[in-house]
């Protein structure tokens, strides 16, 4: 790998990271209030619109897919120039996206809007963070959870803004909002300084599949896919099994913010945590935690009792969940970022929507101790063979340890 792909050791014509991090995260959360606006405004697209509920599990769905696509086959670019291009391009697809769901009032233009804002964030946010990881590597941890709170805090204020603006003014003015808030953006952006790798033939690599080569990177795709699974199972069950067992609707909905409230308050100290203790360390003991969570969510007797649970293990997600993506910012050299983030993102996103139905699926025909059980068995093999593959790096706290076993992981 050439040195000069990396930027310079003492932080010279790097940007500064604090405005760096607040432009993007505040780009980020507005990715992630486009989703939630379109989450909660389901039910009024059905009412309103007369689109059933199976094919509005298709216009979700179809963010899932086209961002996956994204992740894979176009993140990669950031790592060869085109970061900052792959910003503006993931913008400009996120606002026609969200003009498009505000003048849909059938199912194929708003199928045809959700894929194209998949596409946009699929682009735009491994590029993000590679721009973050890349600004200030000794800070790495600290900064992706910082994003990490951007995005949930930007997904929870989608429904408070659908709350405030849907009633009022109609289904189309979040989106509306959301659009012109996102294109107000842009100026911001292109005054933030960007470090971009000088492409050599180090370069020339258009996908990132051949990061699969290394053990340390393929541990950390199974530990984020164990993130997924868990949260595909959750999101998809929670509000259902609250349901059959005659819990509150405000048990339900206090659940799903006591989820979100620690990723955002503690997703920054998470981050930091994850880079001193050591990212696979830190991953593996919260994953087997959620796992152990998600096995007593099949077996609890009462929602208030699944509530108690899930305040603690919104805690320990809060702590945890970051650490997959700080191992990827320590054990792949900096001119891959994007693609081996993309990557990862793209499997989290297969692996959230399969298990989203898989689980479904368990509860409907084998009941809610299958479902759970299913998750956490899962969750533990791919937590077991992440600690075998990691290898040294299960020890690392720091980028020199990275760097120094990726090199020998490349060798071997």
């Amino acid at each position: 790998m050439s040195d000069r792909s990396l930027p310079n050791p003492d932080g010279a014509g790097r940007p500064r990271s604090v405005p760096l991090i607040a432009t993007f995260g505040v780009l980020t959360a507005l990715f992630s209030a486009g989703y939630g606006v379109m989450f909660t405004a389901l039910d009024d697209f059905r009412d309103q619109y007369g689109i059933s509920g199976g094919k509005l599990g298709m216009v979700v769905a179809a963010g899932f897919f086209s961002s996956f696509a994204a992740q894979v086959l176009l993140a990669p670019l950031a790592d060869r120039g085109h970061a900052r291009r792959l910003v503006y391009l993931g913008m400009g697809f996120e606002v026609a996206g969200l003009l498009a769901m505000a003048l849909g009032r059938s199912l194929f233009p708003l199928l045809a809007a959700r894929f194209v804002m998949g596409i946009g964030a699929g682009m735009a946010q491994p590029a993000i963070r590679r721009i973050i990881i890349v600004a200030d590597p000794d800070h790495l941890g600290q900064n992706l959870g910082r994003l990490l709170a951007a995005d949930v805090g930007g997904f929870a204020l989608g429904p408070a803004i659908s709350a405030v603006l849907i009633g009022p003014f109609g289904i189309p003015t979040p989106f509306l909002v959301i659009a012109v808030v996102t294109a107000a953006c842009f100026p911001l952006i292109v005054k933030v300084k960007v470090h971009e790798t000088e492409v050599g033939e180090e370069g020339a690599t258009r996908f990132a599949f051949d990061l699969l080569r290394m053990r340390p990177y393929v541990a950390t795709l199974l530990m984020g896919v164990a993130v997924f699974l868990m949260i595909g199972t959750f999101d998809s069950l929670w509000s259902l099994v609250l349901d059959d067992l005659k819990a509150s609707d405000f048990i339900s909905n206090l659940g799903i913010t006591i989820f979100a409230l620690p990723l955002m308050i503690f997703g920054s100290a998470g981050g930091r945590l994850a880079q001193r203790f050591g990212p696979f360390r830190l991953a593996t003991i919260g994953l087997t935690f959620g796992g152990v969570f998600m096995f007593s969510y099949g077996r609890l007797p009462t929602g208030l009792a699944m509530l108690a649970v899930g305040v603690v293990h919104a805690f320990n997600d809060g702590f945890t969940v970051s650490a997959t993506g700080v191992a990827v910012g320590l054990v792949v050299p900096a001119d891959r970022q994007a693609g081996a983030q993309g990557l990862l993102g793209g499997a989290q996103t297969l692996a959230g929507g399969l298990t989203a139905m898989a689980a479904g699926a368990l509860y409907q025909s084998s009941g809610r101790a299958v479902a759970y059980t299913a998750c956490a068995l899962t969750m533990f093999a791919c937590v077991i063979g992440g600690s075998l593959l990691a290898g040294p790096s299960w020890r690392m706290k720091d980028a020199s340890v990275a760097r120094s076993t990726t090199r020998e992981v490349a060798v071997g």
